[in-house]
């Protein structure tokens, strides 16, 4: 019988899946939506061309960073192997599994459908939160939330 090392955690198999489940990709393309009329009534009423370089480049970083926030919101996918845990996303996280101190799933009572549990792994000094919009992420997510609790 083989015995399960508690200083570092390997899946049986590697699993890859969204980040972000449908409702959550539903929820950001309504709020994308309503805040992409609500730009557009604002340049129909005031008129932006007068504005200086100043408001004009804020507005236009901000209308970017949606644009990108949304764009990665929809594509970004969660691994977890025998390297360890890797979100990507607008900029990638990745966390090996000898740097791993602690991990713990989370979340928001009530509203999982939306918003599902995540898993904050602890690494040295710092946290690094993954996101799983799938059942078989939020599965491994379990899995490895245990495995270092019992790691205590």
């Amino acid at each position: 019988m083989a015995t399960m090392q508690f200083n570092f955690y390997k899946p049986e198999q590697p699993v890859t899946g969204p980040a972000y489940n449908t409702w959550f990709k539903l929820l950001a393309t309504v709020v994308t939506i309503v805040l992409a009329v609500y730009a557009g009534s604002i340049t129909v009423r005031f008129p932006l061309l007068e504005y200086g370089f100043g408001v004009k480049a804020l507005l236009m970083g901000a209308a970017l960073m949606l644009v990108i926030s949304y764009y990665w919101f929809l594509r970004s996918t969660v691994t977890i192997d025998d390297t360890g845990i890797t979100q990507r996303w607008m900029y990638n996280r990745h966390v090996e599994w000898r740097d791993i101190r602690s991990a713990k799933m989370i979340g928001i009572p009530y509203l999982s459908a939306i918003f599902p549990p995540r898993l904050v792994v602890r690494s040295g000094n710092t946290f690094v939160t993954f996101n799983g919009g799938s059942q078989a992420v939020l599965l491994e997510f379990a899995k490895i939330s245990l495995a270092y609790q019992m790691k205590k």
